[in-house]
């Protein structure tokens, strides 16, 4: 049961609402029903969106807005224009005011608020593009409400507020082609807007961005643009909505706009995670994203570790030339990258990097040394992928077996190999041998030893597939132990102990006998 003076309140909306649309005498009770959206009370403005939805979207298919560049008001009020006209347009501008408020009611305080006035919005944009509000300038053009839809986006790319809860309820509208298009559009525009003359950008700004852009997904085809939010009798082909290479145009620009500002570095690290996979096979030109993938790739660290994907395709399918990226590769080696988040994905990469037969054998020496000498303080679980990673390239590249079959190589005090030269080519690897290799053999783990020892048959054994290896963990390892089974009676003791601490006779024999 609600309160009498909200059911009372509702009521009094209710009957606002139908003389407004039984009347066009009645058409000044349209600001007791708008002034009720500037409330303080979260059920009362709830209560006044419902009721601004209804009026809106009836004259909208009634057709009683004004259609065209909108006049001033006062303009018109004034002019000798006819009554209904003057109507139209005193009425469009109550319209104008209503969404402008929706706009702001999408940061409330409340999510219940902003849900209903970003549904509300998007059924006026519906009803919109339904009952155009703007004069075609052809016969036959594609009209969609751009300016309400882009203070929409606006509004969910706030500088203040994240909404990220609000932008999840958003990807369901995404699912149509025609508003993700001009998502994309309105997107663009957007943060060229916010970021135009405003070095200093808040961070909750760029969150809300990338979640917006992140939701973002393209069909693969043309044939599968058919979902269209504005209802039409039939397409045209003068549409650019109706063409993919437009969307990837949009798509493009869109992303382009925003990885060319600085961005932090949290953000930096989510783009990176899904740009091989929802960004770089959706662009018009993949190749315009080698700035932003160099320029990660130079930060270094995990940053660098993530712009591998990216760089791989260019490389790989786009022909891109980059000076100097094995030397950067080789760079990225260091203790922590057995330790890092994305180990399994820089190793996945990094074999691929090195899968080419025509690599310099200096080259595959250098990293199968480097990798050598950090598998000496690496963790069990990382030795296991890292040496059959290290055997791999030695079986591609047999130039390299001289670095095994130096029995008599140099050890840790007069070992030729600088671990700190920067450049692989000047490191000295092949002429240094793999006795870290042979360090390992007696290491303390069965499992680690075992896999040491493979180096000694490398040209019997066939090359080893190391994804099942990529993911491997501590605890994945511990759990693979207390599974094996073990001998089922095992000797702890040769001579029963007689007492607790071994004498006979003492006090503890007498009241802890052990039989």
């Amino acid at each position: 049961m609600e309160p009498d003076g909200r059911g009372d309140a509702r009521r009094a909306l209710g009957r606002l609402l139908e003389a407004v649309l039984a009347s066009r005498g009645e058409a000044n009770a349209v600001f007791d029903i708008l002034a009720v959206l500037q409330s303080e009370d979260q059920e009362e403005i709830q209560d006044a969106v419902r009721a601004c939805s209804r009026l809106f979207g009836a004259l909208l298919e009634r057709e009683e807005l004004f259609v065209g560049q909108l006049p001033p008001e006062e303009t018109v009020m004034a002019g000798s224009q006819g009554p209904t006209r003057k109507y139209k347009v005193w009425m469009r501008h109550r319209y104008q005011s209503c969404c402008n408020r929706l706009v702001e009611l999408l940061a409330h305080s409340s999510f219940q608020v902003k849900e209903l006035a970003l549904s509300t919005l998007m059924k006026f944009v519906q009803l919109e593009g339904i009952h155009p509000l703007e004069k075609p300038k052809w016969e036959g053009n594609y009209l969609f409400p751009r300016q309400l839809f882009k203070s929409v986006v606006g509004g969910l790319l706030s500088q203040e507020e994240d909404h990220s809860l609000l932008l999840s309820q958003f990807r369901e509208y995404l699912e149509h082609d025609d508003i993700r298009y001009h998502t994309m559009q309105a997107a663009a525009d957007t943060m060229a807007r916010v970021t135009n003359g405003h070095p200093e950008v808040p961070l909750t700004f760029w969150n809300n961005a990338f979640t917006l852009l992140a939701a973002v997904s393209l069909p693969h085809q043309d044939s599968d643009l058919s979902s269209f939010y504005v209802k039409h009798a039939q397409l045209s082909d003068k549409w650019k909505v109706t063409h993919l290479k437009e969307h990837r145009k949009a798509f493009q620009r869109m992303w382009l706009g925003f990885l060319k500002h600085k961005l932090p570095l949290s953000l930096c690290k989510k783009v990176l995670v899904v740009m091989h996979d929802s960004i770089l096979p959706h662009l018009a030109q993949p190749s315009l994203m080698i700035d932003f993938l160099t320029r990660a790739y130079d930060i270094g660290g995990a940053v660098s570790l993530l712009a591998l994907n990216g760089l791989f395709i260019l490389i790989h399918k786009h022909n891109l030339e980059y000076p100097n990226f094995y030397q950067k590769l080789y760079g990225l080696l260091d203790p922590s990258i057995f330790h890092v988040k994305y180990r399994a994905r820089f190793f996945h990469l990094a074999d691929l990097f090195l899968s080419s037969s025509h690599l310099p054998a200096y080259l595959v020496a250098a990293f199968a040394k480097r990798l050598s000498r950090l598998a000496l303080t690496a963790p069990p679980e990382a030795l296991l992928m890292v040496l059959p990673f290290i055997c791999n390239l030695l079986r591609r590249h047999p130039s390299c077996r001289v670095l095994v079959h130096r029995p008599r190589g140099p050890e840790l005090d007069s070992d030729p190999y600088d671990p700190g030269e920067e450049d692989p080519a000047k490191s000295r690897a092949l002429e240094s041998s793999l006795w870290e290799l042979q360090a390992l053999q007696r290491h303390y783990h069965p499992e680690v030893s075992k896999a040491a020892s493979v180096i000694n048959q490398l040209p019997c054994l066939p090359e080893v597939s190391i994804a099942p290896l990529l993911e491997l963990t501590a605890f994945e390892m511990f759990e693979r132990d207390l599974r094996k089974k073990g001998p089922e009676a095992v000797p702890l003791e040769f001579i029963p102990a007689r007492g607790l601490l071994g004498r006979r006779d003492d006090l503890c024999a007498q009241h802890f006998t052990l039989s």
